[in-house]
């Protein structure tokens, strides 16, 4: 075996966050690594990477026991890691950026010309096409994921660690990738693959690890096994379908009037004339590739960005122009696509996250109810089983699928008529992922109107009454949801004209 972890122990204090864990990985292997949000994995791979030490076990490359205290360690030794956040300068070139830490010098200075030589050769190499003039922040997300894994392939690494790969790619982008870490394990490089979607798991691996509250569950061929199982060893229990009943739509709760947003130096509006409605007892699905206005026109409906032209109403109030405050009071509830950026302040404590946004709920005379909560709170928590230390844990703290959960939580209790819910499922396992489909419908159910944004078709699919379709700032076409299907939505997505608009 290339790697060998035994017995790898990880205390902190009184909570023991991987227990005797035993994972192994063969040279050319996809290994996959999955489990529900707090259940180990991070941190294990964390101690594999050298970010973390562990309290006890061992860890053999190549038949060598290591000693990581740092990543510089695990790099030396041929491990490398793509984090789900990118670590990359997006003012850099894409050259710059793979080479850092290991840049072709001319006399004194950078050799700029020879490192983009270099990242075209590495490019060709691995099939992993890249500009190497372009800068990063210009790049797509797909390009920018290549960029990392190239960037870790020219550190010498044998082994990668992809964490949540697919996270924020298109479904083609995520097809793309996926054959390249088949293409690339061909070539002898060996794949960790910290992953929720189980699909993508099985159509990748080789092995499966499953874990639950810090110990193996199973170890598995991927071939041997199915979602179902798979299921069961994460949640340790058998998932219920979600049902969507059907019911008939009321009023209109958002009303988008022909808004538009003008695009920088005279481009192309970034929103165009967009206008649609969603109505009481209802889920509105958008699906298009990102970058096509979806952010756009989450902020100008959440009153995070004004409009040049148009109007929203919600609940029958004109808010356009208004502060996200007003917005809010007409009757917003706003799961970001951002936890970070506009869900969460890290550094405050969990019981701070849960009542952001809606601190008047929980005072009197201007004072902060704290009894009031800390039972409501621990209630939320409960339901949707975050997994926190205590809720004066930071919310640094939290695994990005728990405080995903904790914002899911905040948003879906107050029962406002309208929720944003923009990548709602984003970074959370498959059984947070039931809980939070099940509170949606629910929310449909009591007559609220939600608005889902989404780069999962399934989930679209799955939960919407109506979708609309993205494509350059323009509804490019709407489904029913009798009548829509990945095929359609994604002709759809490509700019394809196939489909009507009604």
């Amino acid at each position: 075996m290339l790697l060998q972890m035994k017995g790898i122990t990880k205390r902190y204090g009184s909570l023991t966050a991987n227990d005797d864990i035993h994972f192994t990985l063969a040279e050319g292997e996809v290994h996959a690594l999955i489990g529900e949000n707090g259940a180990g994995k991070s941190t294990l791979m964390r101690i594999l990477y050298g970010e973390e030490q562990p309290t006890e076990g061992q860890i053999l490359i190549a038949g060598q026991e290591q000693s990581f205290t740092s990543p510089s360690d695990a790099i030396r030794a041929g491990v490398g890691m793509v984090h789900q956040h990118f670590m990359l300068f997006p003012s850099f070139t894409v050259a710059e950026n793979i080479v850092i830490g290991r840049e072709p010098r001319a006399g004194m200075g950078f050799d700029r010309k020879a490192a983009a030589e270099h990242v075209r050769a590495l490019s060709e190499k691995y099939g992993m096409p890249v500009d190497p003039w372009a800068k990063v922040a210009d790049c797509p997300v797909g390009v920018q994921q290549r960029i990392e894994i190239l960037k870790v392939l020219n550190q010498g690494a044998k082994i990668v660690i992809l964490d949540e790969p697919s996270g924020a790619l298109t479904p083609l982008e995520v097809e793309w990738l996926l054959k390249a870490i088949k293409r690339l394990a061909k070539q002898g490089i060996s794949f960790i693959l910290i992953s929720h979607k189980l699909h993508e798991v099985m159509d990748s691996s080789d092995r499966i690890t499953v874990l639950r509250d810090g110990r193996v569950t199973g170890t598995v061929r991927a071939e041997e096994t199915d979602a179902v199982k798979l299921s069961q060893l994460m949640v340790g229990r058998e998932l219920a379908l979600t049902e969507k009943k059907p019911i008939v739509p009321g009023k209109n709760i958002l009303e988008v009037r022909e808004i538009t947003i003008h695009g920088s130096k005279g481009g192309k509006p970034v929103l165009d004339h967009i206008g649609f409605t969603v109505r009481a007892g209802e889920i509105v699905g958008i699906a298009g590739v990102s970058g096509n206005g979806q952010s756009e026109l989450l902020q100008a409906i959440s009153g995070l960005r004004g409009i040049d032209e148009g109007r929203v109403l919600l609940d029958g109030q004109d808010v356009t122009g208004k502060t996200s405050g007003t917005f809010r009071e007409a009757g917003l509830a706003h799961i970001p696509e951002d936890r970070y950026m506009w869900g969460s302040a890290k550094e405050e404590t969990v019981a701070d996250n849960a009542i952001m946004g809606h601190m008047r709920s929980f005072s009197r005379g201007g004072l902060l109810r704290k009894g009031l909560i800390k039972e409501t709170v621990a209630q939320w928590i409960d339901a949707y089983k975050v997994k926190t230390g205590s809720l004066d844990t930071r919310g640094k703290h939290l695994s990005g699928g728990n405080m995903q959960k904790l914002i899911v939580a905040r948003e879906m209790a107050h029962g406002t008529p309208f929720v944003i819910a923009a990548e709602p499922t984003r970074g959370v396992d498959i059984g947070a992922m039931e809980t939070i489909h099940d509170a949606l419908l629910k929310r449909r159910e009591e007559n609220g109107a939600i608005l889902l944004v989404s780069s999962e078709l399934t989930e679209i699919l799955k939960l919407s009454d109506r979708i609309l379709v993205l494509f350059e700032g323009r509804i490019a076409g709407e489904l029913g949801a009798e009548e829509a299907t990945e095929e359609r939505i994604s002709i759809l997505m490509a700019g394809g004209t196939g489909v009507e608009t009604n």
